[in-house]
């Protein structure tokens, strides 16, 4: 990670610091999620790769505009894998964010109380535990009878383990307690203690078997034998800590519920605690830390959360973690390595990143033979040559950082590096842009090659491919670049016709090396399976700058289906229309995304693209969180102040009853919220003669009118 940004607190970022940053921080962390989540064998730990999306979330919401189209920030787990059944979450399991310092806790309760409006001296009651390095998992109890056990997958599909689950010890196959609830989704942590992976390791060894790397993987790859006895061999403990789908709770607290755990028979962590204030937050966290070379187990962290389940409630969720929990995580770690090379690779938006080749050390207890020089400013301040002796860090990244160079040990004949202007993998010009608005040279160097460049192409299939966007099971970064390679695959529409074009062809994939008829027949069969595309992936998957997952959900919910987006889209393609209005008015758009948008459906060639998938493929209209509710589909300004709660928890709360929040008032608007100080926004809803509530006539349309 950049130290120069690192030591920069988010809110004092620039926005060309911070477009450098988000970019750096996107790259690093796409290669290695399906190591981590699918193959369980990550190059990383837990703690490093939550600690750089907690970087990226946090200059994602202070800069909107920003946000990329391959931001990691939305992503929660992986896609499960094909070798178990599917369980689809009742109640997505999300992850959470991440605080790095005393300053950063102290963020976290002022953001909770802003949010629910309280005073300055209401104490925020918060638990503390440890947050423990394992495999998330959800254990569904119906009528006290365990019944399933899922793996929490990409956070709303998991894999159904239960039969692995059930050999776990720890585990309770039933719950007698006359007060457990009906039906109670029990959430928690797999795990495998230090002394129990020592001895696994032993037998491998004596078997003359490989040995594995650290317990996390270990434990992970247990609960996803195919055969039962596997795991059962393999001594896998359990920490409960959260729940998913319940029929009633035993408490309206955190820390109520977990005690109720504990009496039902599930293992909970001894060292929870309940914190009152930042002090005792802090010391909890710090007597938790003390501990950690003696608990036997792997943490990496400790977890905050509020108390109140109805704070909870109220305080809701944002993208992938919820608003009231997060992870203080442990610091990073540090070594020095020789710098054997600068190699430069390019992104599918043109992006010129060096990347330093490093003699493979060991940091932490993952060897490391990459690391991120994130752009010529960087090398040229740092220095950073081949053949330095240089100290990396792994504070989160999955490429670590090289922090700085060891002068001392520079060879004599050492020479500065040039950072190339031209394109590596094409040979077109590569450029500095200057922003428009404020004159300045973007940090990054970007290849003018377009649609002619062999490294952006193929970065753009695969990020269509992308577990977020089409998520084609069998078809990774590998067979994309192969397949590219031979001219199989050149464009989106390729991979849908990619059996009809086997069938005639001389060259069958099932002949290639590597492949069979058995291969062949799955990845056609996939390919098939995504035929039909929801419509926030389908936006998300076509890689237009500026819009991520999140951005692309709000796209979906807004035109609701891709034929009235892409109208859309090309009527706005006229500046002073309706269209880009309105398009510029959603909430969380603005004028960089907005203009990003309409520039990609103005390109000829990106319509010709786009024709020829829709011929293969059948987008889903968007369907809405919540129907039934009396505002599902509408569009709704806030003005003014809001007594009741925070207009940021207003309008998470209008999100969650599938309306459209948007940030100016429109002919197209259905209810403007007005509360006192209301000004503009107010005048002009009233000349567009359109629906003006008051705070409480919008609680009593919504269903929750304050009782009297």
């Amino acid at each position: 990670m950049n130290d120069k940004l690192q030591a920069k607190p988010v809110e004092d970022l620039k926005p060309d610091e911070a477009e450098a940053e988000l970019e750096r921080l996107a790259g690093a962390l796409a290669r290695h999620d399906a190591l981590y989540y699918r193959q369980d064998a990550p190059e990383i730990s837990d703690a490093d790769y939550d600690e750089l999306r907690r970087r990226n979330e946090a200059i994602e919401t202070r800069f909107p505009d920003l946000v990329r189209p391959d931001s990691p920030s939305h992503r929660v787990g992986a896609a499960p894998s094909e070798q178990f059944a599917k369980v689809s979450h009742k109640v997505a399991m999300l992850s959470l964010g991440n605080v790095f310092s005393e300053d950063d806790v102290v963020d976290f309760l002022n953001r909770i109380r802003r949010f629910l409006g309280l005073e300055p001296d209401e104490t925020i009651e918060v638990t503390a535990e440890p947050k423990i390095d394992g495999l998330s998992i959800a254990l569904t109890y119906d009528h006290g009878q365990l019944v399933q056990g899922a793996t929490r997958g990409d956070g709303n599909e998991g894999e159904n383990v239960t039969a692995n689950v059930e050999t776990i010890a720890e585990i309770p196959k039933r719950v007698a307690d006359a007060d457990y609830p009906e039906r109670f989704e029990v959430r928690g942590e797999i795990y495998m203690s230090h002394a129990d992976f020592a001895a696994l390791n032993a037998r491998q060894e004596a078997a003359g078997r490989q040995t594995y790397v650290n317990p996390r993987n270990t434990a992970a790859g247990s609960l996803r034998q195919l055969d039962p006895k596997m795991t059962a061999e393999r001594a896998l403990k359990f920490f409960g800590y959260a729940w998913g789908e319940v029929s009633a709770l035993p408490s309206d607290t955190q820390m109520g519920v977990a005690q109720a755990l504990q009496r039902w028979g599930f293992p909970v962590n001894p060292l929870m605690r309940l914190c009152q204030s930042t002090d005792e937050m802090l010391a909890a966290y710090r007597d938790i830390e003390a501990q950690r070379a003696t608990l036997g187990y792997d943490i990496d962290g400790v977890v905050y959360k509020v108390n109140r389940l109805d704070w909870q409630d109220r305080l809701g969720f944002v993208s992938r973690s919820p608003r009231w929990a997060v992870a203080h995580k442990f610091p990073a770690e540090q070594a020095t390595t020789v710098l054997r090379d600068i190699e430069i690779q390019v992104g599918r938006t043109g992006a010129l990143t060096p990347v330093a080749k490093l003699e493979p050390v060991t940091v932490g207890g993952v060897v490391v033979q990459n690391a991120t020089l994130h752009n010529e400013d960087e090398i040229a301040r740092k220095d950073v040559r081949a053949g330095d002796t240089v100290i990396i860090q792994r504070a989160g990244d999955v490429i670590p950082q090289v922090l700085s160079v060891v002068e001392e040990k520079r060879p004599k004949d050492s020479k500065p590096f040039i950072f190339p202007d031209r394109c590596p993998a094409c040979g077109s010009h590569a450029v500095r842009e200057v922003n428009p608005k404020t004159g300045k040279e973007d940090v990054v160097r970007r290849c003018t090659g377009g649609l002619i460049c062999p490294a952006q192409a193929v970065e753009r299939l695969k990020h269509f491919v992308s577990r977020n966007a089409f998520d084609i099971d069998g078809l990774g970064s590998k067979q994309i670049e192969a397949f590219f390679e031979e001219g199989r695959v050149l464009k989106p529409a390729d991979i849908f016709t990619l059996k009809a074009r086997d069938d005639v062809s001389q060259e069958k994939l099932e002949d290639r090396e590597g492949w069979g008829a058995l291969s062949a027949a799955n990845l056609f069969a996939a390919i098939d399976l995504r035929r039909q595309i929801e419509l926030d992936r389908l936006i998300y998957s076509l890689g237009v700058r500026h819009v991520g997952e999140t951005t692309g959900r709000i796209l979906a919910k807004t035109y609701g289906t891709f034929e009235a987006f892409w109208a859309a889209m090309v009527e706005a393609g006229d500046r002073q229309s309706d269209a880009f209005a309105e398009l510029n008015n959603i909430d969380g758009i603005g004028e960089v995304v907005a203009s990003a948008i309409v520039e990609f459906f103005a390109e000829r060639h990106n319509a010709e693209v786009l024709d020829s998938l829709l011929a293969e493929i059948a987008p889903l209209p968007f369907e809405m969180d919540q129907t039934d509710s009396p505002v599902a589909g509408k569009t709704v300004v806030f003005t003014g102040t809001l007594e009741r709660m925070s207009r940021s928890e207003a309008k998470a709360r209008a999100e969650r009853l599938s309306a459209k929040v948007a940030g100016s008032v429109s002919a197209k608007t259905d209810y403007v919220v007005a509360g006192p100080g209301a000004g503009s926004k107010l005048k002009k809803a009233e000349e567009l003669g359109l629906t003006v509530l008051s705070e409480d006539a919008w609680y009593e349309l919504i269903g929750e009118a304050q009782e009297p």
